[in-house]
């Protein structure tokens, strides 16, 4: 398998990807081109969405047509730590402890109800998502790769939830929400149950780890022209300017939009980035790192709103200022 693919082939098998799984998630086309996007920039997922909207299938879905090492943790207030990360466990035979991995050894873990569970456990995800990597007793142990995160949480249940930390947020690429489906498309959803005879859908595996982690290889090829870049700045700069703000993008918000505007433009066949793809990714890869003023929360001010007057003000160059030069 070769370390890396041309951009029409990565293209190619992604939309292979997408197609796979829209057999299982119906109508929710550019939500699961976004996920996508992240698992191409091998980042991790927030999901932000009621219960019953396809949250837990649609990351298993992509687990499946990726053929990515799955795991599941149903967070819960008693969860502990060693139960995510694993823990030794004492052999009786041998007279030794041995270290029993925990779920986190995965390729694609899903934190179900991330909230749910305290933040001493929550913390236990910290080092595996940035670092990729588990230290439990003194000894660090590297995670598979690729290795991605796909938390969900309830966006409106705050009674017995603990909610995540901003610097747990900032780890995560992308926040999505799938939303309700159109009525033609809940009609889709019933007669392709009908026709099925069963809840769940079989997916084939379209491509495996080693092609993952080669499509990952080649969207770091893709071009970014000064003009590019500086525009990237210049959103994160306004986000921090905005007086609707208490707390602007990090530089990891910057880092986001440069990874996920790469992996757009190869997802539309080209090699380099244009501002429009920078566009299409800002608001799920900026809005859930940003504080609010408090007191715009009881006017019902939202962070994605602010993303969206940052990118009517800040000037985007053109196309022609975005192409590599022709030798």
């Amino acid at each position: 398998m070769p370390d890396q693919m041309t951009i029409a082939e990565i293209a190619a098998r992604g939309r292979a990807v997408l197609d796979e799984v829209e057999r299982a998630v119906v109508g929710k086309r550019d939500m699961l081109e976004l996920f996508l996007l992240s698992i191409l920039c091998d980042g991790h997922v927030l999901i932000d969405d009621l219960p019953g909207l396809a949250k837990t299938l649609t990351a298993r879905s992509f687990a499946q047509a990726t053929g990515l090492d799955f795991r599941r943790i149903q967070f819960t207030p008693d969860l502990m730590p060693s139960d995510v990360t694993g823990a030794s466990i004492y052999n009786q035979k041998t007279a030794e402890f041995v270290f029993r991995e925990g779920p986190v050894f995965a390729n694609l873990l899903l934190a179900d109800e991330i909230n749910r569970a305290p933040a001493k456990t929550q913390s236990a995800l910290l080092e595996a998502m940035q670092e990729h990597q588990v230290t439990t007793e003194g000894t660090t142990r590297q995670l598979p790769r690729p290795f991605l995160v796909i938390a969900t949480q309830n966006p409106i249940e705050y009674e017995g939830t603990y909610p995540l930390p901003e610097a747990q947020l900032d780890r995560f690429l992308v926040r999505l929400r799938v939303g309700y489906p159109s009525g033609v498309e809940e009609e889709a959803i019933l007669r392709a149950r009908i026709e099925r005879g069963a809840d769940e859908v079989q997916l084939r595996a379209v491509v495996n780890a080693a092609e993952l982690s080669a499509m990952q290889a080649g969207v770091e090829q893709v071009f970014l022209a000064n003009s590019v870049t500086r525009y990237m700045v210049a959103l994160v700069e306004a986000t921090r300017a905005s007086p609707r703000l208490q707390v602007g993008a990090s530089p990891r918000g910057t880092l986001a939009l440069l990874k996920l505007s790469r992996a757009h433009a190869v997802m539309d066949g080209r090699d380099y980035v244009v501002p429009d793809d920078v566009k299409a990714v800002a608001v799920p890869a900026l809005a859930h790192r940003l504080i609010l003023r408090p007191e715009l929360w009881v006017q019902r001010v939202r962070a994605e709103q602010v993303v969206e007057e940052c990118l009517a003000s800040v000037p985007a160059p053109s196309a022609e200022e975005s192409a590599p030069a022709q030798p």
